[in-house]
């Protein structure tokens, strides 16, 4: 057992698992810099996959599925957005909202396309995308993807101008705005990007079971957040942070197949959630202004 949790294809399972807990855990540390919560990335994780399998059955083409995912994230956080940022809801009440409506609506629309409520029929998968068919690491295209997302991610918080005005309205929206900055189209910004990464996560769950199946986001969406509270709002600490959470789901299949205690192997992950987070919760710090509506002074 030991020498197969060391094996190069346990390695690249566990970066496989840990792409649809990075992407969305990314998209939220936007979100979050930004000072909007959004706890909807159960739901727009559930819609990007829904989105991307109905785009990939009429097409027989997954990049067109990948991109009718990224849009139904934008649009879903685009809702997100106008109900906390414009018309300055509660962010949490928004966020479950969704995340509902996510649940709903998919699976009506399964039901109105597929003529099943649960699952779709089966749609292609990446394996034309097969480049380096030798090199598992290089064979899959979203986990080189993420991880130049990762790169790009902290690249654009803390070394450009876009990122500087992000973190200041998460920080300190009324100086933020003193100097020129627009805090609502900067929110905006953040929430829409949440939404397309976390569209992408969605797309890569369709396309690695090569179908969708109601409510196959199974709280990756939520664990995601956890990541970014461990990660403390840090593109290079949320990745790694996915990455164990990634492993202790890799771990629950891998022993699966060796106990017949299977439920409580199926806690894993959800309990390293918890664990985790019991211990860095209270030292994480969030952005001052993080879930707190900003209303604008009048002169």
């Amino acid at each position: 057992m030991s020498d197969s949790l060391l094996s190069f294809a346990f390695l690249v399972q566990t970066l496989r698992i840990s792409v649809p807990y990075a992407l969305p855990a990314l998209g939220a540390t936007f979100s979050e810099r930004g000072g909007v919560v959004n706890i909807a990335l159960e739901g727009i994780l559930l819609i990007g996959a829904f989105a991307t399998t109905v785009g990939t059955f009429y097409t027989n083409d997954p990049l067109i599925g990948i991109l009718c995912g990224i849009s139904a994230g934008l649009l879903t956080a685009l809702l997100h957005s106008i109900i906390s940022v414009i018309l300055k809801a509660d962010q949490i009440i928004s966020g479950i909202a969704i995340n509902l409506f996510a649940i709903g609506i998919t699976k009506f629309s399964c039901q109105l396309i597929f003529n099943s409520s649960s699952n779709s029929a089966r749609i292609v998968g990446l394996e034309h995308w097969n480049i380096f068919p030798d090199i598992p690491l290089l064979n899959n295209p979203f986990i080189i993807g993420t991880v130049l997302l990762i790169f790009i991610a902290n690249f654009l918080l803390f070394k450009t101008r876009f990122g500087l005005r992000l973190r200041a309205v998460g920080e300190h929206p009324k100086a933020a705005e003193t100097v020129g900055v627009s805090v609502s189209t900067m929110r905006h910004a953040g929430v829409l990007i949440s939404g397309a990464l976390t569209g992408l996560g969605g797309a890569w769950l369709a396309l690695d079971q090569h179908s969708f199946t109601d409510g196959m986001s199974a709280g990756r969406g939520f664990i995601a957040l956890a990541a970014m509270i461990i990660g403390k709002w840090k593109p290079t600490g949320v990745a790694a942070a996915c990455v164990l959470f990634g492993f202790a789901e890799s771990l629950s299949i891998h022993l699966q197949g060796s106990t017949s205690v299977a439920q409580f192997i199926q806690m894993i992950p959800y309990v390293a959630t918890m664990v985790v987070l019991s211990g860095f919760i209270g030292r994480a710090t969030p952005p001052a202004a993080d879930g707190i509506p900003y209303e604008k002074e009048n002169n």
